[in-house]
Parts: C-alpha cells; structure tokens; sequence
C-alpha cells in the first residue's frame, strides 16, 4: 500500500489546518423493529405520542410502521450525537407500552410476508408516494429483506478544513465543486476498504428459519429453527439482505458528481420487463411508483452515499445538482447489540479514522473490473469474513487474505488517529484503533463470533437470544433518566408535525397522477 495518507498527514501537522477538522460534523440514522413481549413484529399503528411519521424530523418510519427510525442532528461531537440518540430511546419507551425496540439487525419472527405491515403517511401527495414506494419494494423484492435495521452514520468535514486544504492546493475551482470532488476521493475509498466495518462491526452471523420462509439458502443449521453461516459477519450485508438483482448490472459511476448523478437517473428511467409484468396501477391500485430499474434514487443501496440536504419535496439528485456534495451518509453498520440504543462510541471515533484515511489516501477512478472486485468483497466478507483464510480481490485481480490487508490497512490508519489524537488532545482515536485491531488477529473478538458465543453458551435459538437482549437494554433504557425539558420537547414536536400532517392533507393538492409526473420531470431535468 502506497503512503499517500502519511505523506498528506504530515502536511496537515506542518500546517494549521489539522485544528480545522474540530470543526467536522457527524450524526446518526437508527433503525429498530417494534416488536411484542413475544419476539413478533408489532401490529400497531405508529403511536401517536411519537407524532407524524411524515412529519417528526427525528423519529419516524423506515419501511415498515413498526420500523421506526431515529434521526439526530448533525453535531461537532459524536457524544452529543449518542446522548441525543439516547434521549430519543428513553423518550419511545415512554410511548409504546410493553412492546420492545429489537436489538438485531435481522428481523425477529416473520409470520409471513403479510406480518411486516407497511408504512403509512396518511393521505397528502407525499404521503401516498411514500407508501406507494414501499408497496413497489415489496413487489419486487418481497418484505422480509425491507425489515432489516441497521444504523446510518452521517459526516462532513467543516466548511474551514475544506476551504484551507483547497488554498494551500491551489485549486481554483468554485468551492461547491470542489467539495464535491473530495467527497468522492473519500466515497471512492471507503468503497475498496468499507470491508473493514462488517468484518469489524458485522453482528448478524444468524437468522430465525422463518425469515426465509425456511428455505435454505446455502446455510449451516445451527439449531431447530435457526440458519447461520459458521464465518459470517454481516448477513443483513449478503445475498440475503440488501440484494437488487436488476440492480447487479447497474454501471453507477463515483468519478464525480455529474457522474454519479447522471448515471443514477439512467437507472431511473430504464425500464425493466420484469418490472413491467407487475405493472403499476392494476384494477384501480396502486402497485409502484413506475415499472423502472429503481422507482427513485433511494432504492438504489451502496455502501455509502454522496448527501445534500433536500428541500421539501425535492429529489435527491436535485439537491446534489443544486449544492453538491455536503455530507457522505455510511450505511454499512449493523445494530450493536451489546449497547442499548445499538452503537458504541468507540465505533464512532474508529469511523471517523477510517472516513480521514479515506480521505488522505490516493484514490484513483474505479474502472468496471474494480467495482466487480468491491462487490465481491463486501459479499465474501458479510458471509465468510471470519474464515482465516478467506482472500479478497486487490488491485489487478490480485487475490490477498483478509488478515494481511486488514493488518496494511491499520497500519496506514494510524497516522490519521494520531492526527486526530492531535486535534482533540485525548489520545482515544490510537487506542480504539489498538483496540479493533486486536480482532483481525483474533475473530472471536468480533461481534459477529460474540453473538454466536452466547448463543451456543446458553443454548439460544436466535430468536430467544435476541428477545433476551431487547427485553434487558429496554430495562436499562426505562431506567435512564429524562429531563423534563426533553420530555416537553418532544412532546411538543409529536403534537407540531401531527398538526403538520393534518394542515397537508387539508390543503388542495392536484391528482396523485398529476402529482408523480410532475416529481418525475422534475428529477429527470434536474429540477431546471
């Protein structure tokens, strides 16, 4: 491996711009299933002490209306982003009773594809195109793959760090662009070495038979009603969890911005046979939002994601053509369980090492046969990482193991801890880094081996371990305390974005037919 990171750290230490990255902003998306006293997926309505899902901006629903997702703001400090993140535990505790927040990515007991209820935002445009949506991903891909949780970490380097390092590189362009081109030098990286984090953080090695219908699918039985793979890491990563396979000959381009724009609207508009046969609106119901390789930018899945902050209504796309890159979103993390709202604050500090070598390295065009190679690699890891003598694609086809990169690659992380030591004076990014390494030479130390650990010791299905650890952190969790002003607030925000909701459906709106086409020309000429 090259020593481009180290050479760009020592340029920043020489310089003043290293104190710039104080400046840096991260925050958190979190997934977590409803779910009974029983370990199935809870029937009820989102609770209407936690507000509109449509219109709560940190609590609200992911695919499902038992999937809630939990949204903080974007924070200088990653604790404040995990104390807000507990608040909103404490606070959904207080709202749904005696059911549980699940503490696994992989889903508990499926009782059918007909058990995962959709989401529901009520009647306005938006709100139907959003149920629409996810009727379309259940018609192509099923449910039980959309009840999945995992944690999105969202982060963007500050406006001065940037704006120094594009000085002292006397680069001329606009600052927009050239923010967005460093992004993707990062988006670039994280693709060939984003392996790290399921091998690392992966805990799913196990699924309850019942997600798969109990079909197996090329699993080890680890017991009556449970699959596993003996050296997965990450299945909500595999085959198994996130797959599109109309998506697998998708050509997205991380060159740049226009790129990568461009070539995800392609997809937009290319039309898909198998698509067409489900059609779109069949006997007066609506079945998806188009018959089209992705219905909208959000289903295509990646790793990680160029960001701008969208304005209402405004697609995806638009919001990076309009601002360009002005954060990156990673989407490779699985639910910690042993931590009560499902991430550790050292994983947070590894991240932010990670995301500065990302950026510091060289990070040449990714060509067709590189990306084949990185596809190859997230897989082989989700489902074997812990093999010791699992080999990846490096380079040219070049085949490495596992161990012997992952060892490389924190070797050359270390400079980017060390500087990020320097920036914060307290030393943890070099010893959480110690600390993570110590699992690339032992697999038992990773969550993945934990969770099948315990549940071998206590001779756990899946399921009852996973329905151990939830009912234990909700315990922990009703006993933390909340402030009253916390409380106030979002009590306050339940009953705003219901008012919100309300004020919508009441106004006057076109026909929802009229309403899609105008959203699709407008994706499809940039908003212009």
């Amino acid at each position: 491996m090259n020593r481009s990171a180290e050479r760009r750290v020592r340029r920043l230490q020489e310089h003043g711009e290293r104190g710039l990255l104080a400046g840096s902003r991260q925050g958190l998306e979190k997934e977590s299933l409803r779910v009974t006293r029983d370990g199935r997926i809870a029937q009820t309505p989102h609770p209407a002490g936690l507000g509109s899902a449509l219109c709560h901006p940190e609590i609200t629903t992911d695919y499902s209306e038992a999937l809630l997702e939990f949204v903080t703001p974007a924070y200088i400090h990653g604790r404040e982003a995990l104390a807000r993140l507990r608040d909103l535990h404490r606070y959904t505790y207080a709202q749904i009773g005696d059911e549980l927040l699940w503490a696994t990515s992989m889903p508990c007991i499926v009782g059918g594809e007909q058990s995962i209820p959709i989401a529901e935002y009520g009647s306005s445009n938006i709100g139907r195109m959003k149920h629409v949506y996810r009727r379309g991903l259940d018609w192509r891909y099923g449910r039980s793959m959309q009840a999945i949780a995992g944690i999105h970490f969202n982060y963007s380097f500050s406006e001065a760090f940037l704006r120094a390092v594009q000085s002292r590189e006397g680069d001329e362009r606009g600052f927009i662009a050239f923010r967005s081109d460093f992004y993707f030098r990062l988006i670039r990286n994280f693709q060939r070495y984003g392996w790290l984090l399921p091998y690392l953080m992966g805990a799913s090695p196990a699924i309850c038979k019942s997600f798969t219908g109990g079909r197996n699918l090329d699993f080890a039985e680890f017991s009556r009603n449970t699959f596993y793979a003996p050296h997965a890491t990450s299945l909500r990563m595999s085959d198994i969890g996130y797959k599109n396979n109309a998506q697998a000959a998708l050509e997205i381009s991380y060159s740049d911005l226009d790129a990568y724009i461009e070539s995800l609207r392609r997809a937009i508009g290319t039309p898909d046979p198998e698509y067409a046969r489900i059609g779109t609106r069949v006997d007066g119901e609506w079945r998806q939002l188009n018959t089209n390789v992705l219905q909208i930018e959000n289903e295509y899945y990646s790793f990680v994601r160029p960001k701008a902050i969208a304005q209402s209504g405004e697609p995806p796309t638009h919001a990076l053509r309009r601002a360009g890159v002005e954060y990156i979103e990673i989407r490779a993390l699985d639910l910690n369980p042993f931590d009560p709202i499902g991430i550790h604050p050292d994983q947070i500090a590894f991240l932010e090492t990670l995301l500065l070598f990302c950026l510091l390295q060289d990070s040449p065009p990714i060509d067709a046969l590189e990306q084949h190679h990185i596809n190859a690699n997230q897989g082989l890891v989700a489902r074997d990482g812990r093999n010791p003598d699992l080999t990846l694609y490096r380079g040219n086809g070049e085949r490495i193991g596992l161990r012997a990169w992952a060892a490389e690659l924190f070797d050359a992380m270390q400079g980017p801890a060390e500087l990020l030591d320097e920036v914060h004076q307290d030393g943890r990014y070099s010893r959480i880094l110690a600390s993570y390494r110590v699992a690339v030479d032992d697999p038992d130390q990773t969550p993945s081996a934990r969770v099948l650990a315990q549940m071998r010791e206590n001779r756990e299905e899946f399921v009852e371990f996973a329905l151990r650890i939830s009912a234990a952190h909700a315990q922990t969790i009703r006993d933390w305390p909340l402030t009253r002003d916390t409380c106030q607030r979002l009590g306050a925000e339940a009953t705003r974005s219901l008012a919100e909701q309300a004020a919508m459906e009441a106004a006057e709106e076109p026909p929802f037919e009229r309403f899609l086409a105008d959203y699709f020309a407008k994706e499809s000429t940039g908003g212009s």
